[in-house]
């Protein structure tokens, strides 16, 4: 369903840690908005809700609502740092574009 590299997975152990506070994992939904259409979002989790995906990676729990389910499958998410600065990027294969900012597509 949905594949976190390596960079992803140790961004979100930081983020984790760095809470302070109990989080079991990472949810990450689509919504309707942005530039193309619809607009990823994620943030850290306490608990999954009742009709949601669990997909877990080196002991990161990746929670996915049923709405989100289809336009994420096979989506994989890497942590890049680069010259303009670091984030989560989106591999989608189900988008058809993307906006320049990469977090949004159609």
């Amino acid at each position: 369903m949905i594949n976190l590299t390596e960079n992803a997975v140790n961004a979100v152990k930081s983020a984790i840690a760095a809470k302070g506070v109990p989080s079991r994992g990472l949810r990450i939904m689509v919504e309707a908005g942005g530039c193309s259409g619809f607009k990823y979002t994620m943030g850290l989790a306490e608990a999954a809700e009742p009709d949601d995906s669990i997909v877990e990676r080196d002991g990161i729990k990746v929670f996915v609502d049923n709405a989100s389910r289809e336009h994420l499958a096979g989506t994989t998410i890497d942590f890049a740092v680069t010259l303009e600065g670091s984030g989560f990027t989106f591999d989608n294969p189900n988008a058809n574009s993307h906006c320049s900012c990469g977090k949004s597509f159609s």
